[in-house]
């Protein structure tokens, strides 16, 4: 069983879809307990970091993500759901995140340009990532392939070997983390068409 937890932030319906697309069933629950019964576990989320680490541990979350990251159950995070794994995020202050990456969340800076034009914050929209490191996340997906971005901050890991994709927006920023089972996407692959259709397949045939 793949469960997508609902803790109150993000389009839940439109990963479940694009898992249901590919012919896998995904379940949306804000039951801590089915996580720890899942076999994968995604955590997708938009909004604000703050907000989403507060809903996560009113809602009882935390612990059972730890457990399922430290039994080693294939787990995906989407967008804030990369940013939630890592130390802490700058948005609205410092907020400490669930440390499973070492790292920090930062704002893209203002001012950035590409060929002498401004480029608007948030990143939004189509574009290109460079493949880092092996991932099964990443089978059959080619390096340059487009995927859609929506966000302001991004991530900067302690430790690059984590890094398994890089986007390029005014500077080069990750797009993509794996670490042993936890692998994470800056993207949206439900967005993605038929690159982010291939990448949640890919997750879904993963073995725990």
């Amino acid at each position: 069983m793949i469960a997508i937890i609902d803790y109150g932030m993000g389009n839940l319906r439109s990963v479940q879809k694009g898992f249901e697309r590919i012919g896998f069933a995904a379940e949306v629950t804000a039951d801590p307990s089915r996580i720890l019964a899942a076999e994968k576990i995604v955590l997708p989320g938009v909004g604000a970091f703050r907000d989403c680490i507060h809903n996560l541990e009113q809602g009882g979350f935390v612990e059972p993500i730890l457990q399922v990251i430290a039994e080693g159950r294939p787990f995906l995070g989407i967008c804030l759901g990369l940013q939630l794994l890592f130390s802490e995020s700058e948005e609205f202050g410092l907020h400490k995140g669930l440390g499973v990456i070492p790292g920090r969340v930062v704002r893209f800076p203002e001012g950035m340009q590409e060929q002498g034009e401004k480029l608007p914050v948030p990143h939004m929209g189509w574009n290109q990532i460079t493949l880092q490191a092996e991932t099964p996340l990443f089978n059959g997906i080619s390096d340059g392939s487009n995927v859609y971005f929506v966000h302001s901050y991004y991530v900067k890991p302690n430790d690059l070997s984590v890094v398994a994709a890089t986007c390029s927006y005014g500077l080069e920023f990750c797009a993509a983390i794996r670490k042993d089972n936890v692998m994470a996407t800056q993207f949206h692959p439900e967005k993605s068409q038929g690159i982010g259709l291939q990448m949640l397949k890919n997750f879904a045939e993963m073995k725990g």
